[in-house]
């Protein structure tokens, strides 16, 4: 037993990636999975092999009526849900003045957009259950980087949008906690390795910020602050340190990249990546949208 046993979550993008990873840590938990997504024949893989009670629903986190429709049935099935995580979400690489204005749109759509409208279509469960809203955030809500400006943007939004929901709803017992993640063993993140410009963003970063951590440990930490319903949670942990002086990072960004963006101009590597990664392709073509 836990303090998740018999109880309800609710995970977007939950086809592949962290959502799939803390479907499977929460299931472990005892917990009842609703597994959101465009994906559906990956959401149903992912379902069928949890050791709980588990339904998928395919739905576009930045449709409100639809959103709104899934709530209900979410009720209808399990109850009210007492865990929601905002983890759908997809990203672009490149300059800004090279991308698609409605890629660019859609990841701000899709990261921003879409997490406010999981929180407004499941908030009237968490009222009722007194529950817990997680969002998947990043370090790039802390910072900032050249070449992912729409990822940065929304990440950043994400931040804010999560301080406000707590401030406005810890009088009516809901908890509400922010996912601070670096760099993660998903789709999204071998993509970025095959362009050389974000190659070389990883690349400028320093050793510990490199490292990669695969996707169970990310769960692991997740499934852990969802049960103490903690207000932020950093993987890895000296990420936390950051907060105490991002003010001072976009001048050390600035400071790097006015060097190294011309170098990599000259070498031809400045190009837009497009959406990246497995679920940011199905999102583009109306399948898809799971880190």
């Amino acid at each position: 037993m836990t303090p998740l046993t018999g109880r309800t979550a609710v995970v977007t993008g939950a086809a592949r990636g962290v959502g799939a990873g803390l479907a499977r840590a929460l299931a472990d938990r005892g917990m009842r999975v609703a597994l959101l997504g465009r994906e559906e024949a990956g959401l149903a893989r992912i379902a069928e092999s949890l050791p709980t009670e588990a339904h998928c629903w395919e739905v576009d986190v930045t449709d409100d009526r639809a959103m709104a429709r899934v709530a209900e049935q979410v009720a209808d099935r399990f109850g009210a849900a007492s865990v929601v995580v905002a983890n759908a979400g997809i990203a672009e690489g490149g300059p800004f003045g090279q991308s698609d204005p409605a890629t660019w749109r859609r990841v701000v759509e899709v990261n921003l957009i879409g997490s406010s409208i999981t929180a407004r279509a499941f908030l009237p469960h968490l009222l009722t259950t007194h529950g817990y809203y997680l969002q998947i955030a990043s370090l790039a809500s802390m910072g900032t980087s050249p070449l992912m400006s729409a990822y940065c943007a929304s990440k950043a939004g994400v931040e804010a949008f999560a301080h406000s929901l707590r401030a406005e709803y810890a009088h009516a017992g809901v908890g509400v906690g922010i996912a601070y993640l670096n760099w993660t063993d998903t789709d999204m993140t071998h993509d970025a390795d095959e362009y050389a410009v974000l190659r070389e963003l990883r690349a400028h970063m320093p050793r510990p910020a490199r490292k990669v951590f695969a996707v169970e440990i990310v769960a692991a930490r997740l499934t852990r602050a969802i049960e103490r319903r903690g207000a932020a949670v950093y993987v890895p942990s000296w990420l936390r340190c950051v907060q105490v002086v991002r003010a001072a990072l976009p001048p050390v960004v600035t400071w790097i990249a006015r060097r190294e963006m011309p170098r990599l101009a000259a070498r031809g590597d400045l190009e837009a990546t497009g959406v990246l990664g497995a679920g940011g392709r199905a999102d583009l073509y109306g399948r898809g949208a799971e880190t």
